[in-house]
């Protein structure tokens, strides 16, 4: 696929976006082992944010369209709301039962027929990871099902005909990179700051806009690599560490004096000598 700027053709974004808990809330239920969603508010995933907010950003630029998709249950529209509010062009919400139990490579396939049956497509965006799991997984087996080039830990883009410049962030430095679109790449914290949604979107999104529900027939997706069927990978129980040792809280009548009680603790337990 080859984008000619000079007549003026436009970019297709596609970004991928997942509802998650708030971890600042989410318990486990000690004795089934499994985390307990009941009552714990659901978030759009913050680094699907960045993402979507660098696709906006391309879009004011280059021109075009942005389009959402998302894996989840019905409540996940409350999500695809949000983003739309925040002006996306579409939102699309792959649903069905059989969906249920997905690891990240039946959520990957899932994603990939979804992405599939929208049709062309430049670029694809993904957050760096989603905060319930943390794999980074789904972006680079997205882009290996689609068959595209991937880059991940993006922080910064730049469009040059129908080439990128990608600037990764790495643990002592960056790399650039320079790939040909269509390309999948992964958006960190770094890349952006993103917008509130509007209060002229809000009133679109929950009025105007109506969010596309596509099941496993729609997409066309084979049974056995969706769900929990599909899953090469299964967690065998989920668990939160027993809290070791115990606080102890120093007081005194003055920094110096506490901070003296603070290392004749440390030195009572060979900490400091």
């Amino acid at each position: 696929m080859s984008i000619d700027r000079n007549k003026g053709e436009n970019m297709n974004i596609i970004v991928c976006m997942k509802q998650v808990p708030d971890t600042t809330d989410v318990k486990i239920d000690p004795k089934t082992g499994t985390l307990i969603r009941e009552g714990v508010p659901s978030i759009v995933n913050p680094d699907d944010k960045h993402a979507i907010e660098e696709s906006l950003r391309l879009k004011e630029k280059f021109g075009g369209t942005v389009t959402v998709v998302s894996m989840g249950p019905p409540q996940a529209i409350d999500a695809l709301k949000e983003v739309y509010a925040m002006g996306v062009d579409d939102t699309i919400l792959l649903s069905d039962r059989a969906f249920a139990g997905a690891d990240t490579w039946a959520t990957s396939y899932t994603l990939g027929m979804g992405i599939k049956a929208l049709g062309e497509y430049d670029l694809i965006f993904c957050g760096l990871q989603a905060i319930d799991g943390d794999t980074a997984q789904i972006g680079p087996q997205l882009a290996e099902f689609l068959d595209i080039p991937q880059v991940t830990y993006v922080k910064k883009v730049n469009i040059e005909g129908n080439e990128l410049t990608v600037v990764r962030a790495l643990e002592d430095g960056h790399m650039t990179v320079k790939v040909p679109m269509p390309a999948l790449l992964t958006a960190v914290k770094e890349l952006n700051r993103p917008r509130y949604p509007t209060m002229g979107g809000i009133i679109k999104a929950y009025r105007e806009h109506e969010t596309k529900v596509w099941s496993a027939s729609d997409i066309e997706a084979e049974p056995a690599n969706i769900g929990l069927e599909g899953s090469p990978t299964q967690v065998k129980r989920t668990f939160a560490p027993e809290p070791r040792g115990k606080v102890e809280i120093i007081e005194g009548d003055s920094a110096a004096e506490m901070v003296s009680g603070l290392v004749d603790k440390l030195k009572e337990k060979n900490v400091v000598r």
